[in-house]
């Protein structure tokens, strides 16, 4: 079976631990961060349609790998998370915007 995608480092020992033979290869940066973009979507998309809380984790942690692309560590990237939070706010109270007069 071909699978042609992204997938988290332990995977190919996963395989082998089922007796099968992973083939891989080691991106380069700019297919890594291309593939990393497919993996967003994907994840994105599998949450959607499960809404399982831990496709939320797998989205996180494509999130964590970008930023790190971007040389942003997971607390850097929680940093900016709240200062935005402290200037714009979250969700928690459900506003929904119509339109601006």
């Amino acid at each position: 079976m071909e699978y042609n995608k992204l997938v988290r480092d332990k995977i190919p020992e996963i395989i082998m631990n089922q007796q099968e033979v992973p083939v891989t290869c080691v991106l380069n940066d700019e297919e890594f961060n291309c593939e990393l973009k497919k993996k967003l979507v994907e994840e994105v998309n599998e949450y959607l349609e499960s809404e399982e809380v831990e496709e939320l984790t797998d989205i996180m942690e494509v999130l964590y790998a970008l930023a790190k692309t971007k040389g942003y560590s997971e607390t850097e990237l929680e940093n900016l998370r709240i200062k935005k939070c402290n200037e714009r706010g979250k969700f928690d109270e459900k506003i929904f915007l119509i339109k601006k007069k």
